[in-house]
């Protein structure tokens, strides 16, 4: 059973962030997206929304990445073009939505890790396989453009959190992981009830 956040007041008002936002690289874009919305549109036209509050960036040069050692049909949508979905299955049962980075033939891509409601529970997202759950993200997304038209999308930064710096933005190394554990990938939303797991 899903929960279904109400419609954001600024969701209509927050353009939806365009390709060129995510042809650079992964840590570059991951941070950027701490504050931006995650929005979805509903068979029954009723919109989810909700605002990101961490996320981890993921390359080809590191071994943390899918698309590391081989590119396979299973990791085909990593390797581009960006600002499209990358959604995989962790344990064989939780969904994982990435949007791609970067550039054509060249796996990069940020994880979504958590994301705040406008209404409900603070933890009802807090998590990537949550996340997904909760919005209703599964291998059906994998491929589509995050855009309106997919009915999966991203907008710009709620002017309502402010300006989001340094003081406010924690950056730690990636959680979860095996390997690649010396970069300081993992970025979230200092204070927030939705985060993953702090520090």
């Amino acid at each position: 059973m899903h929960f279904k956040p109400p419609l954001s007041p600024l969701s209509p008002s927050s353009p939806p962030l365009p390709q060129a936002f995510f042809a650079r690289p992964a840590e570059v874009v991951a941070p950027e997206l701490i504050g931006c919305l995650l929005l979805k549109r509903q068979a029954d036209g009723e919109l989810l929304s909700g605002v990101i509050v961490e996320t981890e960036a993921y390359c080809q040069s590191e071994p943390a990445c899918h698309g590391y050692r081989r590119r396979t049909p299973s990791n085909e949508t990593l390797f581009g073009p960006p600002g499209n979905w990358y959604v995989y299955l962790t344990y064989g049962i939780h969904h994982c939505v990435n949007v791609v980075t970067d550039r054509d033939n060249w796996a990069n891509g940020v994880l979504l890790r958590a994301v705040a409601l406008p209404a409900g529970p603070p933890r009802l997202a807090a998590g990537p396989a949550l996340l997904a759950r909760c919005f209703g993200i599964d291998r059906s997304h994998n491929g589509l453009p995050a855009n309106q038209e997919s009915g999966l999308w991203l907008a710009e930064r709620s002017p309502e959190l402010g300006i989001i710096t340094p003081d406010n933005l924690v950056q730690t190394a990636r959680i979860g992981i095996s390997q690649g554990k010396e970069l300081a990938w993992r970025w979230y939303l200092s204070g927030n009830k939705s985060v993953s797991r702090l520090g």
